[in-house]
């Protein structure tokens, strides 16, 4: 009798779906290759890491997760703290998927399910923000808190378009934020309209990288800073550079770095985006790289 391996399938049953998902056909691809389907629905935050935590022992071979960068989130998080070093899948079923883009993974979700069992696991580095881990990025300013205060129902309705109009209502609002940033090699401090902290190619239409630049997996995440533009024509100059992607010629107003370590101080705290979810800001903050935390299939 053949033997087969077993998959952990954790699902988010309230991510951004826009249509009926086929998980008859998706569960099919996997027996196909050989793996026993065991399903677990995702009901509230954080049972992502709490299925993995229960369910991820040493007779489960892999472990897909499906659903947006939530649940990716709490998949890795739950991995990490059980030390698994089993390979992971993920089918991007959220509302705009940017982390899933930015890799390459289909937005189809069978494809996306062949993708997994077609591919070999890169190791991934992840970022630990005042103690709460993230798969991509932690940022502070202008439109972070649009992703998650946006109504899920809107964002599926919108997409993306729904973070563009609930940002034009912060235009009226902008105000830039005073930091101090220490990463142990260099010293920053400026009014800021955007920081981020991130390892990806794409950071929601902000920022888009070179695959050259950027190393998923090298102990580092890119520093990425827009400090507040005086006058309009140093908002051309920020614009230009977004736009061209040549950071050093934007006169420090756009900064771009390889960071391990950052300590990041506020006179008056604001809370960060992590990964789209709130994160709680402090007067002090300290951010770190896990070093090939997890091994993410893509």
């Amino acid at each position: 009798m053949k033997k087969f391996k077993r998959l952990l399938f954790i699902v988010n049953p309230n991510a951004g779906l826009k249509r009926e998902t086929p998980f008859d056909a998706i569960c099919t691809v996997f027996e196909d290759h050989d793996y026993e389907v065991i399903v677990c629905f995702t009901r509230a935050a954080g049972d992502g890491t709490v299925i993995v935590r229960d369910h991820a022992g040493d007779d489960i071979d892999l472990i897909v997760c499906m659903g947006g960068d939530g649940t990716l989130n709490e998949t890795f998080a739950g991995a990490y703290e059980i030390g698994w070093r089993k390979p992971i899948g993920y089918i991007p079923a959220g509302t705009t998927n940017d982390f899933a883009s930015s890799i390459g993974l289909p937005s189809d979700h069978v494809e996306a399910a062949k993708h997994i069992m077609e591919h070999e696991p890169h190791d991934l580095d992840l970022g630990m923000f005042n103690g709460r881990m993230f798969v991509y990025t932690a940022c502070c300013g202008i439109f972070t808190k649009t992703s998650y205060e946006t109504p899920q129902k809107i964002k599926n309705v919108f997409g993306h378009l729904a973070y563009v109009l609930e940002g034009v209502k912060d235009l009226t609002q902008i105000h830039s934020i005073h930091m101090k940033i220490d990463t142990g090699t260099e010293k920053l401090e400026d009014n800021y309209l955007f920081v981020a902290m991130c390892n990806t190619y794409s950071l929601g239409g902000v920022m888009t990288l070179d695959e050259s630049q950027v190393c998923l997996s090298d102990g580092e995440f890119e520093l990425f800073t827009i400090a507040m533009p005086r006058d309009l024509l140093q908002l051309n100059t920020i614009i230009t550079a977004l736009a061209s992607q040549k950071y050093d010629e934007a006169n420090d107003l756009v900064h771009f770095t390889k960071v391990k370590n950052a300590e990041i101080l506020f006179p008056q705290f604001e809370d960060w985006s992590l990964d789209g979810e709130r994160g709680e800001g402090r007067e002090k903050n300290k951010f770190s790289v896990v070093h090939d935390a997890v091994r993410l299939i893509y």
